[in-house]
């Protein structure tokens, strides 16, 4: 999965022959899981029609402040349509637009949009040599780097006039390419390690049966997907479960029992830098497990059952460096008692959710969520999707370990 996912992009096309090439860019970002919104300049369409990129891109094209062929001249909202993308990407950048980019001209509605603009802003030169070359273009770039821009470079090759040398515009693959590095480079956990547990425990009583919970693990699988949009390389222990996932940066090692998942995290806490332990774990398991299946003879069945191995405690008892995060869903005396674990097993933060709030709990799309730090300050947060507390648990654990 592409760290583009679910990003919204809004990309410029000015008047260049390399627009022609914006086709397949589009079809990148798509096929990467973005959302793409297309802006081009008037003279653009002279390259490639708005009728390719609109079905491309699933949207309407935009050009001009308003539709000239609508009688009832519909705005189009420059600001609203620089705050809605995550980055925006003009390109082909020709000397023309970025002239106007540095000096602030505002033109048409791609110039407009960019002035507006509160996200990073990619540009991708594409002009010939001599114009590459010209020193009012060099000012350029630096002016527009100085914003805070990034110039995706241009590559040396032959070009429209038939001249060889720079300002062939990056090919679609390397745009795409070079954005997702960008992204990745700048996410706050690039370069750290994430180990995360997840879903219930299946204890087995014979062959067939077996001691479990309703946990479906999609905490868990929510965390790790938060994780990656991070930056983070992450270690997915995952009890029995229906959740996917798939990523470069996500292993997911799948176990059956607590004894799999302690062996499991042992393995891989070494080397992790946080560790979220958000698994429903079997407290107890079956003192003995039946080689064969239990026949249904007597009116009532004793199993002996012995407590399963306390993976949160065992861990904090070795804990160096590691952002250790532990999981309480609690019935009763629910802020004491994830207190009393927080300190018990050596935490550095725990996440409390109780089974008396409507919507949270097991096998839920929503959770309701109080964090608690190991200097006992406690913050509740609102009934929200997994995916939004995923979010707000790393933010909370960002705050404390770049503090």
């Amino acid at each position: 999965m592409s760290i583009l996912r679910g990003k919204k992009v809004l990309l410029g096309v000015t008047a260049g022959i390399a627009a022609y090439k914006i086709a397949s860019l589009v079809r990148l970002f798509i096929k990467a899981g973005a959302e793409v919104q297309v802006i081009m300049t008037p003279a653009a369409k002279d390259f490639i029609t708005p009728l390719t990129l609109s079905t491309l891109s699933k949207n309407p094209v935009h050009s001009s402040f308003t539709n000239e062929d609508d009688e009832n001249a519909v705005w189009t909202n420059h600001v609203e349509l620089g705050l809605w993308a995550d980055f925006m990407l003009i390109a082909p950048a020709t000397a023309n637009t970025m002239s106007k980019m540095a000096s602030g001209n505002s033109d048409n509605l791609l110039l407009a949009t960019y002035l507006s603009a509160k996200c990073p802003v990619y540009f991708a030169p594409a002009m010939d040599l001599d114009m590459y070359k010209h020193p009012s273009t060099k000012n350029s770039f630096e002016q527009l780097t100085k914003f805070g821009n990034t110039m995706i470079p241009a590559t040396s090759g032959e070009l429209a006039s038939g001249l060889v040398g720079e300002g062939r515009m990056a090919v679609p693959e390397d745009m795409v390419a070079f954005i997702e590095k960008d992204i990745l480079d700048k996410l706050p956990l690039k370069g750290k390690k994430v180990m995360i547990t997840a879903g219930p425990t299946y204890e087995a009583i014979d062959p067939v049966r077996f001691i479990g919970n309703h946990s479906s693990g999609k905490m868990g699988f929510e965390l790790a997907r938060a994780a990656v949009n991070l930056g983070a390389e992450v270690t997915l222990i995952a009890g029995p479960n229906h959740q996917s996932i798939s990523h470069s940066l996500v292993n997911v090692v799948d176990v059956t029992s607590a004894e799999d998942m302690y062996n499991a995290a042992h393995n891989d806490f070494p080397s992790a830098d946080i560790a979220i332990l958000s698994a429903a774990v079997a407290d107890y398991k079956p003192k003995d497990v039946a080689t064969q299946k239990i026949k249904k003879k007597d009116s009532s069945l004793h199993i002996e059952l012995v407590k399963t191995k306390d993976i949160l405690a065992s861990l904090g008892d070795i804990k160096k460096a590691q952002f250790l995060v532990g999981f309480a869903l609690e019935t009763n005396n629910e802020l004491e008692n994830a207190k009393g674990k927080l300190t018990r097993k050596n935490l550095d933060m725990i996440v409390l959710n109780s089974l008396n709030d409507k919507g949270a709990g097991f096998g839920k799309p929503t959770n309701k969520v109080t964090i608690i730090d190991k200097k006992m300050n406690t913050l509740a947060f609102g009934l929200k999707s997994k995916a939004e507390v995923a979010i707000d648990i790393f933010n909370e654990i960002l705050k404390r370990i770049h503090a």
